[in-house]
């Protein structure tokens, strides 16, 4: 899953802030933990505080029992990776983004894979609404499939 690979870049003076080790990993559980619970926020520098607000305000917001644990970041951030694309924004470009707004790193490679990997699946969603007469859902697929593919 392409969240797994996304990393927050100042990992290491967050670490310094903070006083202890945290992973780079921005969807990790420990990484979580720590920044909405061990860290003051007060000690960062404004364009890290800015970037951890972005990050909990897109990807956090969520009502789940077990939220951050449920799921529901990863699915936000990996919609907001094909959102920007619909948007008309390269891989090069997403990267750029998140790197910018989030102080998330993520490889454009590892994007463009992701983006491959997505119209795969849906044109397995589209063939299998076809099958089964979900015509909606089969031209909702094909509308995605042409955006991502522009």
């Amino acid at each position: 899953m392409i969240a797994d690979k996304a990393r927050f870049r100042a990992a290491r003076k967050l670490e310094r802030a903070a006083g202890f080790r945290l992973p780079d990993h921005v969807f990790s559980g420990g990484f979580l933990e720590a920044v909405g619970r061990g860290v003051n926020f007060e000690n960062l520098d404004r364009r890290m505080q800015e970037n951890l607000l972005a990050i909990f305000r897109n990807f956090m917001d969520c009502k789940c029992k077990n939220a951050p644990y449920c799921g529901c970041p990863e699915r936000k951030f990996t919609l907001t990776i094909i959102e920007l694309r619909e948007m008309g924004l390269d891989h090069r470009q997403i990267s750029a983004h998140l790197l910018e707004e989030y102080g998330i790193d993520l490889y454009p490679a590892d994007i463009l894979s992701f983006l491959e990997d997505s119209v795969h699946v849906l044109e397995a969603i589209r063939d299998v609404a076809e099958l089964q007469g979900r015509e909606k859902v089969a031209e909702s697929a094909i509308e995605h499939i042409k955006k991502i593919e522009q």
